[in-house]
């Protein structure tokens, strides 16, 4: 009796929250996985939506038209916060509101109900396991990976556009630093401590941008995928009452972390298009003009001074 009831349990289809995405299909050699479904799921969400809400718009703006002018124009202040110019908002802010709505929507439809619930089972090794049709896309640390590895790239492509190839090649590879070895080394012997240390600077700029694509990705996967597991552990234990404070937390962090990667972008690309190294030549520049104008002004007074004295 005892062997038979084990047999039971055993048999029952485990629904275990995994850490890689789920293959659901294969289209050829290409592999299809739940993580993968839900994107674009939430791509035909987005769509959806703004084709219903282009057909809505009128001059005289209605309430939803209303509603949504309003977190636009929030956006842009927010945006110009980032990066001070306007004129730089208004290139990346198409790219970041995008973004910012595609996390998001993929963060919500990973919780809902309805979508973890379809699936089918899978026999493995006399198991039957659950494997949910459709999951969060941001649960996929190659979905996260993929938009990181986007930032990154697109940033330097926007640097070079605005400030030029050369100078973001030079931002990592310094050979104007090595060049003042030879350059500068009968005026000021320091150069030859201080250009070394320029060039490993622009070596540790590289090792940086590595770093911001595990660092966006891990930040974004480790937050959706622990919600993920929080929401099913809570859900094993208590089924009803208690999840529900849980899910309303994972709506709030889902929001929370697709603004946290846009406005990382946000910050990205705007670093990438200024130049750091013309801001203190200007300065010294505009330094020197005022002084000289302040000695021309002193000149003059003098000069009056002088002729009515005679």
């Amino acid at each position: 009796m005892a062997t038979n009831n084990a047999n039971q349990i055993t048999n029952q289809p485990i629904h275990e929250t995994t850490i890689y995405a789920e293959p659901i299909f294969h289209v050829g050699s290409f592999q299809i996985t739940n993580s993968l479904l839900n994107s674009w799921l939430a791509v035909l969400v987005i769509i959806a939506f703004c084709v219903a809400l282009r057909y809505k718009m009128k001059q005289v703006p209605g309430k939803i038209q209303h509603v949504f002018e309003i977190l636009l124009e929030g956006a842009l202040s927010l945006c110009d916060q980032v990066t001070n110019d306007r004129k730089i908002t208004v290139k990346i802010f198409p790219l970041v509101v995008s973004l910012f709505i595609f996390i998001l929507v993929n963060n919500w439809l990973g919780l809902l109900p309805i979508v973890g619930s379809i699936g089918f089972l899978e026999n493995v090794s006399g198991q039957s396991f659950f494997i949910p049709v459709f999951r969060a896309g941001t649960a996929d640390i190659n979905t996260t990976l993929a938009l990181s590895i986007a930032i990154v790239i697109g940033s330097n492509v926007f640097g070079i556009v605005a400030i030029g190839a050369w100078k973001i090649f030079n931002k990592y590879v310094n050979i104007n630093a090595l060049r003042e070895i030879v350059t500068k080394f009968r005026k000021d012997k320091n150069v030859i401590i201080v250009a070394p240390i320029t060039f490993f600077v622009g070596i540790l700029e590289l090792i940086g941008e590595m770093a911001k694509v595990a660092s966006l990705s891990f930040r974004l996967f480790g937050n959706v995928f622990a919600g993920e597991v929080l929401l099913a552990s809570m859900g094993a234990i208590f089924l009803y009452v208690l999840p529900v404070p849980f899910l309303i937390l994972e709506v709030f962090i889902g929001l929370i972390q697709a603004l946290i990667f846009s406005l990382l972008a946000t910050v990205y690309f705007t670093i990438a298009s200024q130049d750091h190294g013309e801001h203190e030549p200007a300065r010294n520049a505009s330094h020197s003009d005022a002084g000289g104008e302040r000695e021309e002004k002193l000149a003059s007074i003098k000069k009056l001074k002088v002729s009515r004295n005679y």
